[in-house]
């Protein structure tokens, strides 16, 4: 076989296997899952949600073509200390929401680890307020505790 790289043959087996693993690393995806990259980048290390509290209330300016101040509040997470800022879904959330409070967030949902929709910046939403729903509070099932 003239011009053949790869090794043909009987006894060849271990050889492609080899080098198989060996090209694996050119290949951007694997290098970076293997290395941990996206892992070690990402303030909630891997999980789906994480639990923090909220230092300040910000509004952030939506991108063009849009234009409104999205409500979003600073998170100081709890397991190490990063700080996100998380999105307020919902018509009038933000009353709900105070400093001190204890939120649990989760991934907004864009493109995998980026911003989603107008919103620069602005990876993740809070789920829940000092243990309770925010959906529930917003549709008026449920009273905020007092801590």
């Amino acid at each position: 076989m003239p011009g053949s790289k790869s090794p043909k043959g009987l006894f060849a087996a271990r050889k492609l296997r080899r080098k198989r693993k060996k090209f694996r690393w050119s290949d951007i995806y694997y290098k970076r899952k293997m290395l941990g990259l996206d892992v070690k980048a990402d303030p909630l290390e891997g999980a789906p949600m994480a639990r923090g509290i909220v230092i300040e209330k910000v509004g952030i300016e939506s991108r063009q073509p849009n234009s409104a101040v999205r409500k979003c509040v600073r998170v100081q997470l709890i397991k190490n200390g990063k700080q996100v800022t998380a999105f307020l879904p919902g018509d009038g959330s933000l009353n709900f929401v105070d400093e001190h409070d204890e939120v649990i967030i989760e991934g907004i949902g864009g493109p995998e680890g980026r911003a989603y929709g107008d919103l620069p910046g602005v990876r993740y939403k809070v789920i829940k307020v000092n243990g309770v729903s925010l959906k529930a509070l917003l549709l008026g099932k449920k009273q905020k505790p007092i801590r």
